[in-house]
């Protein structure tokens, strides 16, 4: 079970987010790309790593929308770390889970959607990319140059 994991939200030119969506405990959920954070990787890296494995894109992170706590008697204590990026490179197709077989596949479709589209859906996560990415998305000029994540890499041995 992770502890820790990431969500990766990039944007075409038409302000579309890249939507992936995924076959979870009987039922399809559209949701951007993101996953565990490794051991040994921090969560910059984590998403970056994502990214390719479920889109085949490269991406530049540009900032850190939300860190996300859930604390709860069936899954425990977890966060995710949602951040925004570019597609820098890489060609563009429906990845796989290197975790999985061939046969257990959850990957099911990948394109990106317009904020109408993404208000339409019924499985969603998380549901306030419905809303509140796009209250985030309208300041974003305002806080382009602040960057709330820092990584500090221990040197004590």
């Amino acid at each position: 079970m992770w502890l820790g994991g990431v969500r990766v939200i990039i944007l075409d030119s038409e302000n579309r987010i890249l939507m992936l969506k995924q076959h979870h405990e009987g039922r399809d959920v559209w949701m951007v790309p993101g996953g565990a954070i490794e051991e040994g990787e921090n969560a910059q890296e984590a998403a970056i790593r994502e990214v390719m494995e479920e889109t085949g894109l490269k991406a530049s992170i540009k900032g850190m929308i939300w860190h996300v706590e859930e604390v709860s008697e069936e899954r425990g204590q977890r966060f995710v770390n949602f951040f925004l990026a570019e597609a820098d490179g890489g060609s563009l197709g429906l990845g796989m889970d290197p975790e999985r077989a061939d046969g257990e596949q959850v990957m099911r479709e990948l394109r990106y959607m317009s904020r109408e589209e993404i208000e339409k859906l019924d499985a969603l996560y998380p549901d306030y990319l419905k809303d509140e990415f796009w209250e985030f998305f309208r300041r974003i000029e305002e806080i382009k140059n602040y960057n709330v994540f820092k990584v500090r890499k221990s040197t004590l041995k």
